[in-house]
């Protein structure tokens, strides 16, 4: 952990921002619960318990500053909630996710089986392509017993 926070002050200050204790903490956070996509209100509760004079609006300010380094992606699952994962520095593009409706639990897909489709569409509609993300809505293998009728739950919120 300690190596990916030297690299996150080096990507701060490269761009002329300091890596202040709010920061780090909120770094920490997100280091420590990486696999969870977190929410901003998810990040301000763990922080909070590490460093209780920590203000919501600064939880925000430093998750914006962090997305607009592109340090982290913000993701939405259609459910009304952002929330915030690391972008990997080794990855061409951003991994995919499978979004449960039924608990809202989300997965991932690290592998990238879209480079053909990426191809034809630059190909086709002569546009270069930067990069792409890809969501799956559905049930996740957790709940599959528990839904009677899945169809029912698109457009939904998580029960």
């Amino acid at each position: 952990m300690e190596e990916r926070v030297k690299q996150i002050k080096q990507q701060l200050s490269s761009h002329s921002y300091k890596l202040t204790p709010q920061r780090e903490a909120t770094v920490r956070v997100l280091l420590e619960n990486e696999q969870d996509h977190l929410s901003a209100e998810d990040v301000y509760l763990l922080v909070k318990d590490k460093s209780p004079e920590i203000g919501l609006a600064t939880v925000y300010r430093t998750l914006e500053l962090l997305s607009d380094l592109s340090i982290i992606h913000k993701l939405n699952f259609g459910d009304g909630v952002t929330r915030y994962e690391f972008r990997a520095a080794d990855a061409d593009h951003h991994h995919h996710h499978l979004y449960c409706l039924h608990c809202g639990t989300v997965d991932e897909i690290t592998d990238d089986w879209l480079g053909a489709i990426e191809k034809r569409v630059e190909k086709e509609f002569d546009f270069q392509i930067i990069d792409h993300r890809l969501t799956f809505h559905g049930i996740c293998y957790r709940c599959k017993g528990q839904v009677k009728d899945p169809k029912k739950l698109v457009g939904s919120k998580v029960t």
